[in-house]
């Protein structure tokens, strides 16, 4: 008996030999290595850094936004209590800059962001750059994604530090208002291009299909006298000048065009 028990003793052990160590969940092998400890949080960056901008940097060569906060952009203007107006953004970059340039950082990624860059958590020996800023006042807590330096928003606005001293807008406002500016100038843009475009054709007699008409199939007549329909995309399309006056015209369809006499140009 006590045989038995010791040859089953023996053949346990070279089953849990062959089996090999326990390995934790988040230790598995694959392209996201991950950082040790309880949270399991994945490693990012390393490197030195290269300061972009109070919330973007390059660390390692990658370009890293950093997570929960929000710095005023490089061409945001700020007011001072003298209500003169000042580029706080320039000069925020500036401090951070010449806390941070070169430094040896370790960072944790978050996420990635719409811009592609790495959102992560990152510390300079030991020292968690994003709440150091909020802290200082050179940045604030970007709450829409994270909470997790709004106590230390609220201690910096008790403190009066930074940018606390004076009338700032929310980053965020700001880049809203520069995009629908933005979006304002180029739609004005392409209204003042298509009256110039349809002043400049009627001068010439000619009439040219501009996008987005009801009718875009230009019936052009050749000097030879042949009757030759053009559809947009085609070679000799933005070319052709419609001339009404020599009996050229318009078509809504190919169909339409080809009953009236006219052929599909070749190109």
């Amino acid at each position: 008996m006590l045989t038995r028990i010791a040859i089953i003793l023996v053949l346990g052990a070279s089953l849990a030999a062959m089996a090999g160590p326990k390995v934790a969940p988040d230790q598995g092998a694959g392209p996201e290595a991950r950082i040790a400890g309880p949270e399991g949080r994945i490693a990012g960056p390393e490197g030195r850094i290269r300061v972009t901008d109070g919330d973007t940097f390059v660390v390692g060569g990658e370009r890293v936004r950093l997570h929960g906060i929000d710095a005023p952009e490089q061409s945001q203007l700020c007011n001072r209590d003298t209500d003169a107006a000042w580029r706080c953004g320039a000069w925020v970059t500036q401090e951070v800059r010449s806390q941070f340039e070169g430094a040896q950082a370790r960072c944790e990624t978050q996420d990635i962001d719409r811009y592609g860059r790495i959102v992560a958590r990152c510390e300079v020996a030991g020292r968690d750059v994003g709440q150091s800023l909020v802290t200082q006042g050179l940045a604030f807590a970007y709450a829409r994604y994270s909470e997790l330096y709004v106590a230390d928003e609220q201690a910096a606005k008790r403190a009066g530090r930074g940018l606390h001293v004076h009338q700032v807008e929310a980053p965020g406002a700001f880049r809203a208002a520069r995009r629908a500016s933005a979006a304002t100038a180029a739609s004005a843009a392409t209204a003042a291009s298509a009256t110039s475009a349809a002043s400049a054709t009627r001068a010439s007699g000619g009439t040219r299909a501009l996008p987005g008409i009801a009718c875009p199939i230009k019936g052009n007549i050749s000097r030879s006298g042949e009757r030759i329909f053009h559809v947009p995309g085609q070679r000799h399309y933005e070319d052709t000048v419609i001339s009404r006056h020599k009996g050229e015209q318009l078509f809504c369809s190919e169909n339409e065009a080809q009953a009236a006499g006219w052929r599909k140009a070749k190109r």
